[in-house]
């Protein structure tokens, strides 16, 4: 029997919607020489404050070895400070500094601008609809979502 695969791939859309939508924020991103993920972390710590690694990988959606890094590039370029917590020496506060303070608040307005760009041309009944579906589609229960039995697999099968 053949497999039956006409459902639509939902994570290759979900890719394309990202990377139609990025499109329009990256040439502001490279005007100041920042990487999307770099970008992540500016944006959150420039609303939050200050977050550890772990909150940060978790708010930016960044795995912890790529964290690592990023952070590392971010404080080179002057960008973050790491503090170590007084009562808790393994522990690590992150920052921007006033550099990246001042950067943050530079591209902060651009992005809500072309935001704004973006809801006058497609509309801003639905990019309220994106927001409200993708909240749903992240609030599901995926955890309980059982996985699909996987075949043995002979390693030492000739695959011709």
């Amino acid at each position: 029997m053949a497999a039956d695969i006409t459902k639509r791939n939902l994570p290759q859309l979900l890719l394309k919607a990202r990377e139609s939508l990025l499109s329009h924020f990256r040439p502001i991103l490279n005007h100041f020489n920042l990487t999307e993920q770099q970008w992540r972390i500016v944006r959150e710590l420039g609303e939050q404050g200050s977050a550890e690694p772990n909150q940060l990988c978790d708010a930016c959606v960044i795995l912890s070895p790529s964290m690592v890094g990023v952070l590392a590039r971010l404080q080179t370029m002057g960008l973050v400070t790491r503090t170590r917590v007084a009562h808790d020496r393994r522990r690590v506060i992150i920052r921007l500094s006033p550099e990246g303070q001042r950067l943050y608040q530079q591209i902060a307005p651009l992005i809500e601008a072309q935001y704004r760009l973006l809801e006058q041309t497609i509309g801003s009944g639905l990019v309220h609809q994106a927001y409200e579906l993708l909240d749903l589609l992240l609030a599901a229960p995926t955890d309980s979502i059982p996985n699909v039995a996987l075949p043995e697999i002979d390693v030492l099968a000739d695959p011709a």
